[in-house]
């Protein structure tokens, strides 16, 4: 059953494995490739029902023929622990799946994906899930 959070209703992977007939496994996978819009509280992902609307391309309060302008993102790319404190801003996606690569251990690199009008980290991923999804 989805939660409902003032106005928002969100929706669990079990919700949406019971409401699309879709598997778990399958859910999770389109949601860390960034398929479908979501927010992971503690160890939970969520999906509003914009996100919903918009993977099945049903605006809301936007005619159909209007477009969303693309965000603007800047990557940092930084050590996870005390261990590793390096840090790199980069551009592009390219340039940061480079500076990803040229790193020892991948495993102890994140990014930090920040958006350039609001200078706000819109998503902090493991280094490896980026790569995963961008390569």
């Amino acid at each position: 059953m989805p939660k409902q959070v003032g106005n928002l209703t969100l929706y669990s992977v079990d919700d949406l494995h019971e409401q699309l007939g879709l598997s778990k496994m399958t859910i999770r996978a389109y949601l860390r490739e960034g398929k479908i819009r979501a927010r992971k509280l503690g160890v939970k992902w969520y999906v509003t029902e914009e996100a919903l609307r918009e993977y099945f391309n049903e605006p809301t309060g936007a005619s159909k023929t209007q477009k969303k302008k693309p965000k603007n993102y800047r990557y940092v790319v930084k050590g996870i622990n005390d261990l590793v404190s390096e840090q790199e801003e980069c551009e592009t996606i390219d340039e940061t799946i480079e500076c990803i690569e040229e790193q020892a251990i991948i495993s102890l690199f994140q990014v930090a994906i920040i958006d350039r009008e609001t200078d706000e980290v819109t998503e902090l991923i493991k280094a490896r899930d980026f790569l995963d999804r961008h390569t």
